[in-house]
């Protein structure tokens, strides 16, 4: 009993699917050849494996030695097409595997024996599959004879590797390249096997199906055939998933919702839920980029913000940055919850208008106008000054901006903060403060970690081991961040900055840089809070 791939093998160039500028192509040459009987006499198929290269060489050795050919429609019912239907009983349609006859010495027996003439056909057709695992000598064997064949000869080369056949190869042969096949014709044809073979699909599995065939309609017809076996003559999407591994899809638009929440403890579950069904990590993570890639594109041709649209672009850009390294780790699980969990943290973006509507509402003073720049007015009776030299204008200097600190609502009063006794409850506290913030979470470990702690108001002095710089490089970073400091502030009222030292170093021995000194300025901490901003990245001008 043949599989499914080879009873439904294309026997005619009309059956070939996806490859329509190919088929195109060789239809013409074919006509020609017929009305001034000369055709090119080397070929060269180049493309993924399933795309239908060896049956399309097979198909135009049959079109050229048909009764009534050269034709692109042959009979199919005399001898030359009924010999090429077993090219392995036919005398004139030679195949040749290159992957185990790659020597020069076959090349050579391959070009004296292309010196005999056809037994019964009109044309004696050389198929050589996988021509790229010829060697060099035997390339050079070749080129001769390829480049000046007997008028009986044709020569058809099929590979997969079109990058490893020599240049003066290429030169001397028609190229026509066979492409991926699209997901739609896969499954259409995938559709008739089935009503061919009186087969039931359910829904999507056909698509399933289509898509796991990445383009090769070969395997997914050998795909088609286990899961037909496996369903008892029937194709079940639940019996497709389970064959291919393949997630299902309410648990990946599960995954997707939780990330577009923040919710963190739902991705841990689906992590779990994963595990115990024994999912293969790279297939879930390719079902979820697809998906996130499917929702990006539903979003832009909503006409979505930008702010919402780069949140997607955001979170797909960093699923695709994990793809490497859950390919190399030997804990893919530990790699899928940290990149999750990662871009559920990320921050939602806000339109600058409706930052500028909310300062506009929450009291900002208009900008004062400018002083004059002119002299000041004398008074009635004065002496008046002799004029002062003219000199080069200075632009009087920008009023300041004054930003009016945001009131707490009377209906919601902040809860007291905690008695803080002992720095183990000091400690305690501030960890507990920033794990409540899921921006600040990272941080949380930092008050651990410190061997003194000291609350002087309005300073909180944390002193590390010398040897933890490293892993809190980014809490020192940070600590002159406005949501970092009002996250303290709601146990340690009255916080204003803290001062971070390292075992080994003076006091004050490291100098301040430029972007601490900017969070630290009143005016741009204030408005950091009013738009709930984020400083994403400083740059020195200059």
């Amino acid at each position: 009993m043949s599989t499914l791939a080879l009873k439904y093998r294309p026997r005619l160039l009309s059956d070939l699917v996806g490859q329509e500028g190919s088929v195109k192509a060789l239809a013409n040459a074919l006509k020609r050849a017929k009305e001034s009987g000369r055709i090119h006499q080397a070929y060269l198929f180049a493309g993924v494996r399933g795309t239908g290269k060896t049956s399309t060489a097979r198909i135009l050795a049959r079109a050229l030695n048909c009764a009534e050919g050269p034709t692109a429609t042959p009979c199919g019912v005399c001898d030359p097409c009924r010999a090429s239907e077993q090219p392995d009983s036919s005398l004139d349609i030679v195949e040749i595997d290159a992957a185990s006859r790659a020597s020069v010495a076959d090349a050579r027996a391959l070009r004296e024996q292309v010196q005999t003439r056809p037994a019964f056909c009109r044309y004696r057709v050389y198929i050589i599959d996988e021509v790229h695992m010829l060697s060099n000598e035997a390339f050079n064997a070749l080129l001769k004879v390829i480049e000046e064949p007997p008028p009986h000869a044709i020569f058809v080369l099929a590979t997969t590797e079109l990058q490893d056949v020599p240049d003066t190869i290429k030169s001397r042969v028609q190229i026509f390249p066979f492409r991926l096949i699209p997901v739609g014709l896969i499954e259409g044809r995938l559709k008739h096997v089935c009503e061919q073979e009186g087969v039931t699909a359910e829904g999507g599995s056909l698509r399933l199906v289509a898509e796991a065939g990445q383009g090769s309609m070969r395997d997914a017809l050998t795909i088609l055939d286990r899961v037909i076996a496996a369903g008892d003559g029937v194709v079940q999407e639940e019996a497709v998933r389970e064959q291919l591994g393949i997630v299902s899809a309410h648990l990946v638009q599960g995954v997707m919702s939780a990330l577009a929440i923040g919710d963190t403890a739902a991705l841990v579950e689906a992590c779990r839920e994963l595990n115990e069904q024994g999912a293969d990590w790279a297939t879930f993570w390719r079902e979820l980029v697809l998906a996130f890639r499917d929702r990006l594109e539903q979003e832009a041709r909503a006409a979505r913000g930008p702010q919402e649209l780069l949140r997607w672009a955001r979170m797909l850009n960093l699923l695709l940055s994990r793809e490497r390294d859950l390919r190399d780790s030997s804990l893919p699980r530990v790699v899928v919850e940290l990149a999750l969990i990662t871009a559920a943290q990320l921050p939602h973006l806000a339109p600058l208008d409706a930052l500028v509507s909310g300062a506009v509402s929450a009291g900002l003073p208009p900008r004062a106008p400018a002083p004059a720049t002119g002299p000041p007015p004398v008074p009635k009776g004065a002496p008046q000054a002799a004029p002062a030299p003219e000199g080069p204008r200075r632009p009087a200097p920008p009023a300041p901006i004054h930003l009016a600190r945001p009131v707490p609502s009377a209906a919601r009063p902040a809860p007291a903060p905690p008695a803080l006794g002992s720095p183990d409850q000091l400690r305690m506290a501030c960890a507990e403060a920033l794990r409540q913030v899921p921006g600040l979470r990272s941080f949380a470990t930092a008050p651990q970690m410190a061997t003194d702690l000291t609350w002087a108001p309005p300073v909180l002095r944390l002193r590390f081991p010398g040897n933890v710089r490293q892993t809190l490089q980014d809490f020192e970073r940070e600590k002159a961040s406005p949501h970092l400091l009002a996250a303290l502030a709601a146990v340690l009222p009255g916080l204003r900055s803290l001062d971070i030292q390292f075992d080994g170093e003076e006091a004050g021995a490291t100098p301040e840089r430029p972007e601490d000194r900017l969070r630290r300025e009143p005016a741009f901490q204030d408005l950091l809070r009013l738009t709930g901003g984020e400083v994403l990245e400083i740059r020195r001008e200059g």
